[in-house]
Formats: C-alpha cells, sequence, structure tokens
C-alpha cells in the first residue's frame, strides 16, 4: 500500500513498471488515470471551458484520509497491493491529477478495488478544487453523481 499526495507530475508507464514488479503472484492490475477535462458540467456541449484547474488539500489529513481508503479497500479484496496518487497545485486541461492501481490473484477484485478507491476518494478525501474559467473563478461543489457512486459501497460499512 502507498499513498503519494504531490505537487510533480508523475509517468504512468514508470508507476506501473514499479508497482508490477516482482509481482509474480498478480493475476491482474487495474489502473485508473483521472485528467483535467477542458470544460466543467455535465458534458462538453453544454459545460463552460476550463483554462485550468486548482486543487489544494489538507497535509497530513488527505494522507491520513487516503492510508484509511486503501485499508478499507484491503479489507474487503484479497488485493497484493494498492497505489494512490494525487496530484495539488495548478494543473492545466490534459493534465494527470489521480491515479489509483490495484492488484489481485484475480481481476474482479482488482477491478472492484480500483472502482471503490476512486469512489470513495472522490467523495471522503480532503481535497478542494477552484476551476478557472473565462468567466472567473469558481470552487467546484461535491456532485451528487459521485455521492451515488460512493453510497454503494457503504451497505454493511459501518
Amino acid at each position: 500500500m502507498a499513498v503519494r499526495v504531490q505537487r510533480e507530475e508523475f509517468d504512468p508507464g514508470a508507476e506501473l513498471a514499479r508497482f508490477s514488479a516482482g509481482k509474480t503472484s498478480v493475476g491482474g492490475i487495474c489502473l485508473f488515470i483521472g485528467l483535467v477535462r477542458d470544460y466543467m458540467g455535465a458534458d462538453q456541449a453544454s459545460g463552460s471551458v476550463v483554462n485550468a484547474m486548482t486543487l489544494e488539500h489538507y497535509p497530513g489529513m488527505t494522507e491520513r484520509q487516503l492510508e484509511a481508503i486503501e485499508a478499507e479497500a484491503h479489507a474487503r479484496w484479497p488485493l497484493d497491493d494498492t497505489l494512490v496518487i494525487h496530484r495539488y497545485g495548478r494543473l492545466e486541461p490534459g493534465e494527470r491529477i489521480v491515479l489509483v492501481a490495484a492488484s489481485s490473484a484475480h481481476r474482479d477484485a482488482a477491478f472492484e478495488a480500483c472502482r471503490f478507491l476512486m469512489d470513495w476518494l472522490k467523495t471522503k478525501a480532503p481535497f478542494w478544487k477552484v476551476e478557472h474559467t473565462p468567466d472567473g473563478d469558481a470552487w467546484v461543489d461535491a456532485k451528487e453523481s459521485d455521492e451515488a457512486a460512493a453510497s454503494r459501497w457503504n451497505q454493511g460499512t459501518p
């Protein structure tokens, strides 16, 4: 299990190579990479242009929360390993924001855990987002769709 919260860009290929090195008992790795979009809203046609986004976080607390989310994933699925990398600072459209990886002997556990990690990260990790548009800056509120996605994992969770 590893968590990194960083300002610097990351190389998904290099991260995957490190993450998978020597894992001979692993049958599958699921990897998700989140990117900054150049629009806000539900779809590009109806959304406003986004010139950049600034992500802020609560140092120390953010890492602890991400570690707790990882631990929960390991408690729910038979995972070999997990990795969460999340950036902060000013990011331009097309830049990578987040990388989530899960490895397991079987693909189903890797897929489910990767989805769980992203769903809970989006709703439980202390990150705040400001989108910079031609009309000005706007704080981004939590989305109902993210809350709905995360809630499907709450059954049976205290």
